[in-house]
């Protein structure tokens, strides 16, 4: 039963520890700015990361023997917090929040020797990535730490997805024997449990940029630790657990690049926008739960017998891609699954009409566009 203990010491500690934060922060006057993006309205605190971080930092200290990893995961993660904590106050400008989370992950590669030295990919090819292991463990240290953060838009949305991600991590090590690895997962989701208590909508406190730059980096080094030295393919279950903020941060950036914005300029077109103006905040946050849970469980599947996951991931894929289309979540004109299946749909119509209807073109031509 250690795995119960994990979840429930830091959700206690987490849940006691938010309300005093909310007292402070109404002194400090530390509230979530209203921009483009954001959705709620009044005066409300966005320190909760601080519980977060508190509890994670306490259990780990209980709970996990200390090394070089370890360590390059505290430290890292401590730099990312206080950069998070200091934006939260000030309002840093973004080339020093991006200076900062490089700091982090430079740190976390340096002093933790975490990085990603080889990738796994089917029918056991194995490519050895050499020099360029530093730059990809890098990118992706940097992309999963601002996913998490872009999601960050919805009461309960960023830290319910990264616990349901966390929870499923723990599971997958549970199968890979990697007990150093169930144990930060299950921490680090208590700690967010306790403070979801106060987050879910409509939320009385933001966990703010210390706590979503905080779990996006501790998450992505899970990651890389969980399934470097794995037998299955490395980086593709990491991926398909954070599918939600990796589909949304791409989309954003395809979104702003094709209308000629820059990548840091807010707006309202994210996944979980989109999904809210249809569904509402609640079923919003519900449905983002629920695929984040499905694309987990088929990671998870993946474990157990290969062939069925990869048909679930393929159907997912299909229909994650086509809500995009249809959303218009990147553009009205990216549509290249609907394209084809118009072009199908025209070329079935042309052969009816002339085999059963003997239609002339022109005649054909205008019934396909009725």
């Amino acid at each position: 039963m250690d795995w119960l203990k994990y979840l429930l010491i830091p959700l206690t500690m987490s849940a006691l520890i938010t309300p005093i934060l909310k007292v402070i922060a109404v002194k400090l006057e530390i509230y979530a700015q209203m921009n483009e993006r954001t959705v709620h309205s009044g005066k409300i605190v966005r320190i909760g990361g601080v519980a977060i971080y508190v509890s994670f930092i306490v259990c780990m200290a209980c709970f996990m023997k200390t090394d070089a990893t370890i360590n390059g995961i505290l430290i890292g993660g401590t730099i990312m917090f206080l950069g998070g904590l200091i934006d939260d106050m000030v309002d840093l400008k973004p080339k020093y929040k991006l200076a900062i989370e490089c700091l982090a992950a430079i740190v976390l590669m340096v002093v933790g020797k975490v990085s990603l030295d080889v990738i796994r990919l089917p029918f056991g090819i194995t490519i050895d990535m050499g020099i360029i292991s530093f730059i990809v463990t890098f990118v992706w240290i940097i992309g999963i730490t601002n996913a998490v953060n872009l999601i960050d838009g919805l009461d309960g949305l960023s830290g319910g997805i990264c616990a349901i991600i966390l929870v499923v991590i723990a599971c997958m090590s549970v199968v890979e024997a990697r007990l150093d690895i169930e144990t930060m997962s299950l921490l680090l989701a208590g700690s967010i449990l306790g403070f979801l208590f106060y987050n879910l909508h409509p939320a009385s406190i933001f966990m703010g940029d210390c706590g979503a730059l905080f779990l996006g980096f501790i998450i992505s080094a899970i990651s890389l630790l969980g399934f470097k030295s794995s037998t299955i393919m490395t980086l593709a279950l990491p991926i398909l657990l954070l599918a939600v903020p990796i589909v949304d941060t791409l989309g954003a950036i395809l979104r702003r690049k094709l209308s000629g914005h820059k990548f840091n300029e807010a707006d309202k077109k994210h996944l979980h926008h989109l999904l809210m103006q249809r569904f509402g905040h609640r079923n919003t946050v519900l449905i983002l739960y629920i695929v984040t849970a499905l694309f987990g469980f088929t990671a998870y599947l993946y474990l157990v017998n290969k062939g069925t996951g990869f048909l679930v991931l393929f159907i997912i894929a299909i229909v994650v891609e086509l809500f995009i289309e249809t959303s218009g979540m990147i553009s009205k004109q990216f549509h290249p699954i609907l394209s084809i299946i118009k072009g199908i749909k025209k070329r079935c119509l042309q052969l009816y009409h002339m085999i059963y209807k003997k239609k002339s073109q022109k005649e054909i031509q205008n019934d396909i566009q009725k």
